[in-house]
């Protein structure tokens, strides 16, 4: 059976963007599919989906800085230009059947790229590759020319309550 490559695009306010890409790139990796995770705000921070990922030989590559601040958003826009050139790179490679774009919606959110180079992206897909976008306040336009697109709801988050992150929660 041929493959046709699917745009996919996990947004919204809700917990689980990153974590139901990242289950994808699991179930693809034991499909035998080529995984490749790009990470595009988080930045050289050890959580337990790395730990895993790394020890089933997932190819995942923090490219940010962390969190997007007025002190560090010079600094910020040079490291999501270079993490897009790479994804181009990736992209048009021929090496990956998947490429998770993780945080890339808030890039744009954040005013790090342009909309016109993120739906770019989507066109220089190569027919068989699955491209996955994740973060908040994905474009319309994305959104449109995407296959699937799941939108995270909130309902309840446990810091509304005082509870902070927890590491095999929330990293």
């Amino acid at each position: 059976m041929e493959r046709h490559g699917l745009t996919i695009v996990h947004t919204g306010d809700g917990k689980g963007k990153t974590t139901a890409a990242l289950g994808l790139a699991i179930r693809a990796f034991g499909a035998g599919l080529r995984v490749l995770i790009l990470q595009f705000i988080k930045g050289h921070r050890r959580s337990g989906e790395l730990a895993a990922l790394d020890a089933l030989g997932i190819d995942v590559r923090q490219l940010g800085l962390g969190f997007v601040t007025q002190e560090n958003f010079s600094e910020q826009k040079k490291s999501a230009r270079a993490a897009l050139d790479l994804a181009r790179r990736e992209i048009l490679s021929g090496a990956w059947d998947l490429i998770v774009l993780d945080e890339i919606n808030y890039a744009v959110k954040f005013g790090l790229l342009d909309a016109a180079e993120i739906l770019e992206l989507t066109t220089i897909r190569p027919p068989q590759m699955h491209l996955v976008f994740t973060g908040r306040d994905a474009l319309s336009e994305l959104i449109d020319a995407a296959d699937l697109v799941t939108e995270m709801k909130l309902v309840k988050h446990p810091f509304q309550h005082g509870i902070a992150a927890q590491a095999g929660i929330e990293f």
